[in-house]
């Protein structure tokens, strides 16, 4: 039989994955292209033959997805295979119409395809949407775990959006870690946090070599999850964040309802700002498709560091970047420090963008009046700072992971707000580990 010939189609994440651990060694299957949407810059690229290994020798070229349909006529491709996360049914399903229109097959692969087992305990911490708060539940876990005398090793979902090769295995143990390899602002979000509680974090592109790396200095592994994909290891406890601020979203987002229906345990997030029918919708939505799962009540409680920049000023709020871009979040973190800290008015920013912020501002033009801090690249960072200076605020308000005023310099005061998991009610994510027999 002749080989089928496979188009990828991804964002530089789930994508080079699914390739590595079903297509990478396939002698059924050539893998003509990659196409690439959702992070900007991240096409024109090459996935290298260092990593696609000996069937590529030339490696595989990554293109917009905007030339899909000319790619499936010229190459030929017999099927295309979606993997990348945190769009609606929707939206997959008229891609796949697109898909089969042209001709070829549409393809989703499954968790038993596509999860790595590993030697140590795995514990997954993934969500339905962006924004909805694992990196916090990811960090909680981390330090009951800690607490209780485990070593722990935490491994990222990928983000390599620069030299793919340099991005094979990254870990990163200190501030300078991210320096030295040169992380982008989403990146720095991720990591930092983990590194500022005395952690360490894996990331970037061969996630099989990334395990047996990580399995080496822990005794358990946290896998700490993007957007809503699931878990690329598989999980002796998976921990599926929902959201009450976007009640419904569970139910018709790819592939976060997979996540849901894999859940052990559910952490409804956000409770004490989210109105309680919203809640209650949400639970009802998990019971329905996971009766089985646990189901946590918490939230995300904010610190100020100085509130008093917040106070009856007129305050520009940024909030992390892709939560309010393909996460469509309408606020944030910051924007909740803002009002309670009762800022006398919130600027808007879009008068005052540059470049490929004002760029962002278009393609997604229900951000409104906050500031995504989008970073993917060393332009974008300075197109970001540049809007920050030209803005005509008193004070800015930082709802992102990380310290903006560490990477760019600001030409005015700003305070960080902060935020972490607080569990509510008698059932905790320790009850459930030592339940688990983990701790």
């Amino acid at each position: 039989m002749s080989k089928k010939n496979v188009l990828i189609m991804g964002a530089a994440g789930r994508d080079f994955h699914n390739f590595n651990v079903v297509f990478r060694d396939n002698e059924d299957y050539n893998v003509a292209a990659f196409t690439a949407t959702q992070i900007p810059n991240i096409e024109g690229r090459v996935y290298p033959p260092e990593l696609a290994g000996r069937l590529y020798p030339r490696g595989i070229n990554i293109y917009d997805e905007a030339d899909l349909i000319e790619l499936i006529k010229k190459l030929s491709i017999d099927e295309v295979v979606f993997s990348y996360s945190d769009v609606t049914f929707n939206y997959v399903m008229t891609k796949a119409s697109i898909v089969n229109a042209a001709g070829a097959s549409f393809k989703l692969l499954g968790a038993a395809q596509t999860m790595l087992k590993g030697s140590k305990p795995v514990i997954a911490v993934v969500a339905v949407r962006t924004g909805a708060g694992k990196s916090q539940t990811s960090r909680r876990v981390v330090q009951i775990l800690r607490d209780a005398g485990k070593k722990v090793v935490s491994v990222r979902h990928p983000m390599p959006y620069g030299d793919l090769v340099k991005q094979k295995i990254q870990r990163f143990g200190s501030i300078e870690d991210l320096n030295t390899q040169n992380c982008t602002i989403e990146e720095m979000e991720e990591y930092e946090p983990h590194i500022a509680m005395g952690g360490i974090i894996y990331a970037g592109v061969d996630y099989e070599a990334i395990l047996r790396e990580a399995e080496k200095e822990a005794d358990i592994i946290i896998w700490d999850g993007g957007n809503n994909d699931m878990s690329f290891y598989k999980a002796d406890l998976t921990i599926t964040v929902v959201d009450p601020h976007r009640p419904g979203h569970e139910m018709i987002y790819y592939p976060g309802n997979t996540s849901l229906r894999m859940a052990d345990v559910v952490i409804v997030n956000k409770v004490v700002s989210a109105e309680p029918k919203n809640i209650q919708i949400v639970r009802n939505n998990v019971r329905e498709v996971n009766p089985d799962a646990q189901i946590i009540e918490a939230d995300s409680p904010i610190f100020v560091e100085k509130p008093e920049l917040i106070n009856g000023k007129r305050v520009l709020v940024i909030e992390d970047g892709p939560t309010l871009t393909h996460g469509e979040m309408e606020y944030g973190a910051g924007m909740i420090a803002a009002w309670n800290h009762g800022a006398s008015e919130i600027i808007d920013p879009r008068p005052f963008t540059v470049n490929s912020i004002a760029d962002t501002f278009r393609k997604y033009p229900n951000i409104g009046i906050l500031l995504p801090a989008m970073g993917y690249g060393e332009q974008q960072i300075k197109d970001l700072e540049e809007t920050i200076n030209r803005t005509d605020c008193d004070s800015v308000v930082i709802g992102t992971p990380i310290d903006l005023g560490r990477i760019l310099k600001m030409n005015k005061p700003y305070t960080r707000v902060r935020y972490e998991l607080q569990e509510i009610g008698a059932v905790t994510l320790q009850t459930v580990l030592k339940q688990k027999g983990l701790i």
